[in-house]
């Protein structure tokens, strides 16, 4: 049996799920800029619950909502957000994403998605592994243009996405009027190539930030922004 996820605040099982926790779910819910006006959050394909559980630790907001498609991984985020401090303000839909955006006409402040994509380029045969990393279960475009439904006027959108992905994402978001507020790119050590960026969008067309963030600078000796960064939520960090 998969042994749980302990971080400082919380607890997440994961043994039911497909994906297990990993660098970029916990990368994203710690970069991800939340103030004190976000009031709603939509996390776009919850796996473990990780990302919104990790919201409810950095923020006040009443509503934290999650949709996961797959059943398995919706009861065990259902349990994880039981299990936390947090439950009363956590709730997860088990729906397709498609299927949400036309049903729901709430909007929200912040939209979160770790999205599936191609981490490889071959499918596997764990069919619930390859939906819920592959894009063609939830391509960027039905993500955009969904998320630009449920997006509250000021609202923003951050999800984490392959590097070589980038320049689509953002050309995709412009067809429905979202733009950049912030880019974050992602290497692993000082010496190898940019593998992952993390992505802020808005409905306002700004002059944004773009910076970089290196995780280690050798195995397991980690760099001083990526501990600031999830030092509240790793044990060890």
């Amino acid at each position: 049996m998969t042994k749980p996820f302990v971080f400082k605040d919380f607890m997440v099982h994961q043994d039911r799920c497909a994906m297990k926790i990993g660098t970029d779910g916990v990368l994203l819910g710690a970069w991800v800029p939340i103030n004190d006006t976000v009031t709603s959050i939509l996390d776009i394909g919850a796996g473990t619950g990780i990302i919104a559980l990790m919201a409810a630790q950095r923020s006040r907001a009443e509503v934290i909502d999650a949709i996961e498609i797959d059943v398995d991984a919706y009861e065990q985020a259902v349990e994880n957000f039981e299990a936390s401090s947090w439950g009363d303000r956590l709730f997860c839909y088990h729906a397709s994403f498609q299927e949400f955006v036309t049903e729901i006409d709430d909007q929200y402040d912040l939209l979160i998605s770790n999205p599936p994509f191609y981490a490889e380029d071959y499918k596997t045969s764990d069919s619930k592994r390859d939906m819920a990393r592959f894009e063609d279960a939830l391509p960027f475009e039905h993500l955009l243009i969904g998320g630009s439904k449920l997006l509250s006027n000021k609202g923003q959108f951050a999800m984490i996405v392959p590097y070589k992905e980038e320049i689509r994402v953002i050309d995709i978001a412009a067809q429905v009027s979202l733009f950049p507020q912030k880019i974050t790119r992602v290497k692993g050590t000082p010496g190898s190539e940019i593998k992952r960026s993390l992505l802020l969008f808005g409905r306002d067309q700004i002059n944004f930030e773009v910076n970089e963030l290196i995780i280690e600078t050798k195995r397991h000796q980690y760099t001083d922004a990526y501990i600031n960064l999830t030092k509240a939520f790793y044990l060890k960090m």
